[in-house]
């Protein structure tokens, strides 16, 4: 891929997510009460990388907090940063407090993928989307130590806010912020 088109990529991403922390959230945030704070506990299981943060704090985004976040989620393979979306963190925070697991990081799988990496792992394997929202910095595959890929599946089904992959022999669940859908 030429640096042009990494740079295209890059700016697609970019502008896409950074107009979904300018709009209004959806009418789910409507309907809860605005919290003081929200942080999150991730860990890449590529990279070894840990981060234990507070993202969002008085009713804002902290950029500092998504940029070191966008960065643990970036292609492992490839070292490219994608702006991962707002709404996509902001339910891996609610996920969390549903399973009670305040206290466990969140094991990431899989967040950004460039459309190179993408293509190389759809080749590999015709379950790899073609266009995979984690082109998008809209998915992420997850996992939590001492809880079962069903009960993330079933926590992340019932916030109705997005897809949810089930992948049980892998161990591991899909969720995005896109159509509200499930598989596996």
């Amino acid at each position: 891929m030429s640096k042009e088109n990494t740079r295209r990529e890059f700016l697609r991403c970019a502008l896409g997510v950074s107009a979904a922390i300018v709009l209004p959230q959806t009418s789910h945030a409507f309907s809860q009460p605005q919290l003081a704070f929200k942080d999150l506990k991730l860990h890449n299981l590529h990279t070894e990388e840990k981060i234990s943060l507070s993202y969002f704090e008085q009713g804002h985004y902290i950029p500092k907090a998504l940029q070191d976040i966008n960065y643990l989620l970036r292609d492992h393979r490839t070292g490219d940063v994608c702006v991962m979306d707002p709404k996509l963190i902001d339910l891996l925070f609610d996920l969390k407090n549903v399973l009670a697991v305040a206290d466990k990081p969140l094991q990431i799988i899989s967040g950004y993928r460039s459309a190179k990496t993408n293509a190389a792992l759809h080749k590999k394997s015709k379950g790899v989307a073609t266009k995979s929202l984690h082109m998008q910095g809209k998915a992420i595959d997850i996992r939590i130590e001492g809880v079962s890929a069903d009960d993330i599946r079933a926590a992340a089904i019932s916030l109705e806010r997005g897809g949810v992959g089930y992948y049980p022999s892998s161990n591991f669940v899909h969720i995005d912020t896109g159509n509200v859908r499930s598989w596996g």
